[in-house]
């Protein structure tokens, strides 16, 4: 995945492509045309770069647990149509987004791939006019060519002695373009994997622990972050083996709640010794309130919640997935007690349709569904 990075995805060479292609006026050329000859033009390697890339992205299966939650950007780009013209903000999605999701095509060997970048890297510096880093870059591809020719014997590499000798010449390199790079690259990938590895002189170390006395490190940051979390965990336990508590038993139940409610929660929690003082005050910090905390570790009962969407799914016909996305909130709210309608808009609701609840129901009905979950968020604050 990293080499596929570092080679294409967001590529700066589709960029440096675009700006030459239109630099020079060049006209644009069908996919189909270029996608296995060998590049002539600057046009011709800029379709042929986008073909690879479109097609690693078509073969990410969309319901790979990995690549599931970016699926509107992985179909998005799995369109031909969409590398035709790459925008700025298209170069941060794949770069950001999409680059580094698993594809399903066969794996290739590494030399092969790290050829590939050695030869992008030398683009990339032949368009930015690098003169330094392109004299460095030739030099290791005149070396592979060398070690190479000196392996004549076997056919595949016999096929290609005429363009191993040259590449070793100055004269070669002289006014050399991006589509001779490319004819290059392709030629000889499948090939440096023949290379035999060169030996390496072992490098032999002495070193001698000395061990001392334990001494005991604090980290800021970390012991209050553990701390809390102990204090979640204990909380829960204590809360949820004392859901017959009056004011647990509200929020449960989605009933208003009142400050002295609050009042009560705090002081049960302060005396049942799950945590300390500031324990508390960072819970209502956190959670907007002593209520929403509770609420989010006990829960609502999910005849109540079925009880809520019920309320909004009355009177309208509905299809399989506008069921299966209310009976998704359903399970939020029991195990949460509150949805933050931002949610609505992520994954795992966003499986269903990559537009979320906009992709389901009509605008009246998405503000309709924000206001009931605003309203059961509502009760659990005084």
């Amino acid at each position: 995945m990293f080499f596929w990075n570092d080679l294409f995805f967001g590529s700066p060479l589709i960029t440096e492509l675009d700006k030459k292609v239109v630099e020079v006026g060049s006209t644009t050329i069908k996919a189909s045309q270029v996608s296995s000859s060998e590049p002539k033009t600057d046009a011709q390697l800029r379709h042929q770069v986008a073909n690879l890339l479109h097609t690693e992205v078509a073969a990410m299966n969309s319901e790979n647990f990995v690549v599931r939650p970016k699926r509107r950007l992985v179909e998005k780009y799995a369109s031909s149509e969409a590398w035709v013209s790459l925008s700025g903000e298209d170069f941060t999605e794949l770069s950001q987004e999409v680059a580094g999701l698993p594809s399903q095509l066969e794996a290739e060997a590494e030399e092969t791939k790290r050829f590939d970048v050695l030869v992008l890297k030398l683009q990339l510096a032949i368009l930015r006019s690098q003169q330094p880093t392109v004299e460095r870059l030739r030099e290791q591809l005149k070396s592979l060519a060398g070690l190479l020719e000196e392996k004549p014997d076997i056919p595949l590499i016999k096929q290609q002695l005429p363009l191993l000798q040259d590449v070793q010449t100055d004269e070669w390199w002289q006014d050399v373009t991006l589509p001779m790079l490319e004819v290059l690259r392709k030629r000889l990938r499948g090939l440096v994997k023949l290379i035999e590895k060169q030996k390496r002189q072992p490098i032999y170390t002495n070193f001698e622990d000395l061990m001392g006395d334990e001494i005991a490190v604090e980290l800021p940051g970390f012991t209050s972050s553990d701390n809390f979390e102990k204090f979640r965990a204990k909380a829960r336990a204590f809360l949820r083996s004392h859901q017959d508590h009056v004011v647990i038993f509200k929020l449960r139940k989605n009933l208003q709640l009142t400050s002295s409610d609050l009042s009560e929660l705090e002081r049960i929690l302060a005396q049942s010794g799950v945590g300390e003082a500031e324990d508390i005050v960072r819970a209502k910090e956190q959670s907007q309130g002593l209520g929403l905390f509770v609420r989010s570790l006990v829960g609502l009962e999910r005849e109540v919640a079925k009880q809520e969407l019920a309320r909004f799914l009355s009177g309208k016909k509905l299809n399989s997935n506008q069921i299966e996305f209310a009976n998704m909130i359903v399970d939020y709210l029991t195990e949460h007690g509150v949805m933050d309608a931002a949610l609505l808009y992520e994954s795992p609701f966003t499986d269903i349709t990559p537009q979320g609840p906009d992709g389901l129901f009509t605008s009246s009905q998405v503000d309709e569904l924000v206001s009931l979950l605003e309203s059961v968020y509502a009760r659990a604050v005084a």
